[in-house]
C-alpha cells in the first residue's frame, strides 16, 4: 500500500513539474515571441511541417517511445545493435556501374582498393527494362546511365577477379530483379562459390515502382508473386542474402514529403509480408531478410527523426500485427543513400557540403550502410575523382568526427524525440488512409499514391520558385559569372558496338536446344503457379538472355499497362 502511494504522489509531482514547465514556457513565448525573426527564414521543414523556435520536455509528455531508451533493445527507436559503430562502422558503398560489364569491373576494383567496403551495381536503363543491349527499345542507351548486362557472360565479367564469397554487393534492379539475381548466382557458381555464403541485396521493390519510379513490367500481382518465389527459394539456398530492399529512396526523389516516404514504404513493407504470409510462409522465415533503403535530404533533422521512427514502427508491428517472435525480423536493418534529387547543377562544388550533412545525419539516424553521391552525379555518371571524394566523405565522418564513438548522439535531445513522436504519428495516419482505400495494391490501381506525391512534389516546387524555400546557388546566391565547368564522364557507343558482338557471338556458342528447354521449362513453371525461380536458374545456367527470360515469362503472365490517373 505504501509502495502505491509513494507512486501516486511521485505522479502528482510529476504532473505538478510539467504544468510548471508548460506555463513557464507560455510566459516565455508571450515574452519573446513577437520578437522580430528573420525575414529570409523558413522556420518550417523540407516536409512542411512548422518547427518551434523551443523544444522542451513538455514535448515529450506523450512520447510514444516507450520502452526504446537503449540501443539493441525492442523497439530499437536508438540502434538496432547494442554497440552501433562501435563494433562495427556502417557498410562504405559507392553507386557503380557504366558501359560494358569489363568497364565496370575495372571501376570495382578501383573502388575496392581505395577502400570501399561493398559494391553497388547501378544498371542502365535497357536492364533495367529487362531488355537486351541488341533489342530495338534499347538503341542510344546501352551502358549510359549503368552498366550493360544482357546475360550470365556479362555478370561473370562483371565480377572477374572478385571473389563474391568475400564482398557483399548491392543491385538497383527492380523489374527484372530475379533475372539478374540469377545470373548473380550463377556467376557464383561459375566461381566455385558455394551459394550459402552470399551476402548482399537485390532491390526488388515492385511497389514503390507502380506508385513512383515505372520500371515495371508484369502486372502488380504477377510481379509480388515473383518476389514471394524470391523469399522462399533464398531462404533455403542463399540464406544470407536480402531478397528484397524495400525503396523509400526513391518515392522521396518523385517528390514525396518525409512523413510520405515513411509511411508509403512501411505500409509497402507490411503489403510484402502479407503475400509472403499468404503463400503459407513463416514470418519467421523470411522477414529477417528483408532491408530497406531511405533517402537523405537536406532536412537534417527531419531526416534523422524519420529513420528512428522507421525502426520503432517496424518493430512493433512486425511482433504485435504479424506475430513475429524472432527479434531479426523486428530489427529494421537499412541503407542509405543522399539525396540525388537535392544535388544541383548550378555550382555543382556546393554537391560536397550538401552529401556530407546528409551522409552525417544517415549516420546520426542510424543507418547499416551508405551510398554518398558524388558532386557531378547531377551532369553524368561521376567521374573516378568524384567518386574518390564522396568515398573519402564517409571515411572522414567514420573516423574525424566522432559519430560513430556513441550509439544515437541525438537521443534524448526534446527536439529529435518530439519529432521522431511525430513522423511516428503522421505514418500511422496514412497508414489509416491507405487502408481506407483498399490496401498497397488497390491504392495503386486507383492511382491514390501517384497523386499524392505529385501533389507534394508541386508544393516543393512551388516554394523553390516563389523564392520561400532558397536553395544555395540556384534561386539564393547565384553567381554572376560562370564558373569553369567540370570534367564529366562521357559515354561514347562503343558499349553498344561491343554489347552487340558479343552477344552474337554467345547466341553462336551456347546449346541454343539447351536454352530452349530451359525457357519451355520456365514457361510450364509459371502455368502451374509454381515457384520460378529453379527453373529461372536454370535458364541463367544455360545462357538464355535477360529478354528471352523476361519474354517468356510475359506471354503467361501479361504485361502492366499503367490507367491513366491524372
Amino acid at each position: 500500500m505504501k509502495s502505491e502511494t509513494d507512486l501516486a504522489i511521485r505522479l502528482l509531482e510529476r504532473e505538478r513539474e510539467i504544468a510548471e514547465l508548460r506555463r513557464e514556457v507560455e510566459a516565455w513565448r508571450a515574452e519573446f515571441g513577437r520578437l522580430p525573426i528573420r525575414p529570409d527564414g523558413n522556420f518550417t521543414t523540407i516536409s512542411g511541417r512548422n518547427v518551434e523556435p523551443i523544444y522542451t520536455p513538455v514535448d515529450l509528455v506523450d512520447t510514444l517511445g516507450g520502452d526504446g531508451l537503449l540501443p539493441g533493445r525492442f523497439p530499437y527507436t536508438r540502434g538496432i545493435h547494442p554497440t552501433m559503430y562501435r563494433g562495427k562502422l556502417w557498410t562504405m558503398r559507392q553507386f557503380a556501374g557504366f558501359g560494358t560489364a569489363h568497364d565496370t569491373n575495372a571501376r570495382y576494383k578501383f573502388l575496392l582498393e581505395h577502400g570501399q567496403t561493398g559494391l553497388s551495381v547501378a544498371f542502365d536503363f535497357p536492364t533495367l527494362m529487362g531488355y537486351d543491349s541488341d533489342h530495338p527499345r534499347s538503341e542510344g542507351e546501352v551502358g549510359k546511365c549503368g552498366v550493360a548486362i544482357s546475360s550470365l557472360a556479362d555478370m561473370e565479367t562483371l565480377f572477374e577477379g572478385i571473389p563474391l564469397d568475400r564482398v557483399s554487393t548491392s543491385m538497383t534492379i527492380n523489374g527484372p530483379a530475379a533475372m539478374l539475381f540469377c545470373f548473380y548466382v550463377a556467376a557464383a557458381e561459375r566461381q566455385g562459390v558455394d551459394v550459402a555464403t552470399l551476402q548482399g541485396t537485390v532491390q526488388n521493390d515492385m511497389l514503390k515502382e507502380y506508385q513512383a519510379q515505372h520500371a515495371w513490367i508484369y502486372p502488380v500481382e504477377r510481379a509480388l508473386k515473383i518476389i514471394v518465389d524470391m523469399f522462399e527459394w533464398a531462404g533455403q539456398h542463399t540464406p544470407k542474402w536480402n531478397t528484397i530492399s524495400i525503396s523509400g529512396y526513391h518515392i522521396r526523389e518523385a517528390g514525396a514529403t518525409a512523413a510520405q516516404e515513411l509511411a508509403f514504404t512501411l505500409a509497402n513493407g507490411f503489403s510484402y509480408i502479407e503475400h509472403g504470409m499468404a503463400r503459407g510462409l513463416a514470418v519467421d522465415s523470411f522477414a529477417p531478410r528483408l532491408s530497406f533503403f531511405w533517402d537523405v535530404h537536406n532536412d537534417f533533422f527531419e531526416e534523422i527523426a524519420k529513420m528512428r521512427a522507421a525502426r520503432r514502427i517496424w518493430a512493433r508491428h512486425l511482433r504485435d500485427r504479424y506475430g513475429a517472435r524472432d527479434e531479426r525480423s523486428w530489427k529494421m536493418r537499412f541503407h542509405c543513400q543522399t539525396a540525388g534529387v537535392s544535388l544541383t547543377a548550378q555550382q555543382p562544388l556546393n554537391n560536397v557540403a550538401r552529401v556530407a550533412y546528409q551522409a552525417m545525419a544517415a549516420v546520426l539516424g542510424g543507418a547499416q550502410s551508405l551510398h554518398t553521391n558524388a558532386l557531378d552525379e547531377t551532369l553524368a555518371l561521376p567521374t573516378e575523382e568524384s567518386v574518390r571524394v564522396a568515398l573519402r566523405t564517409q571515411q572522414i565522418l567514420a573516423y574525424e568526427t566522432g559519430v560513430a564513438n556513441t550509439a544515437d548522439p541525438l537521443g534524448g535531445s526534446y527536439f529529435v524525440e518530439a519529432l521522431t513522436d511525430t513522423m511516428e504519428r503522421e505514418a500511422e495516419g496514412l497508414f489509416a488512409e491507405i487502408e481506407a482505400q483498399g490496401g498497397v495494391v488497390a491504392a495503386i490501381e486507383k492511382g491514390w499514391f501517384q497523386r499524392q506525391i505529385a501533389a507534394s512534389a508541386s508544393r516543393f516546387q512551388d516554394e523553390v520558385d516563389s523564392g520561400r524555400r532558397l536553395v544555395v546557388g540556384v534561386n539564393a546566391f547565384e553567381e554572376t559569372e560562370s564558373a569553369a565547368p567540370l570534367e564529366i564522364l562521357k559515354i561514347g557507343e562503343e558499349a553498344d558496338r561491343t554489347q552487340r558482338a558479343r552477344l552474337a557471338a554467345l547466341r553462336s556458342t551456347r546449346d541454343n536446344d539447351q536454352v530452349e528447354r530451359a525457357l519451355a521449362s520456365l514457361r510450364q513453371a509459371a502455368t502451374e503457379d509454381r515457384n520460378v525461380i529453379p527453373a529461372m536458374l536454370d535458364c541463367a545456367r544455360a545462357y538464355a538472355t535477360l529478354y528471352e527470360i523476361r519474354h517468356a515469362l510475359e506471354s503467361i503472365y501479361g504485361a502492366y499497362q499503367e490507367p491513366v490517373f491524372f
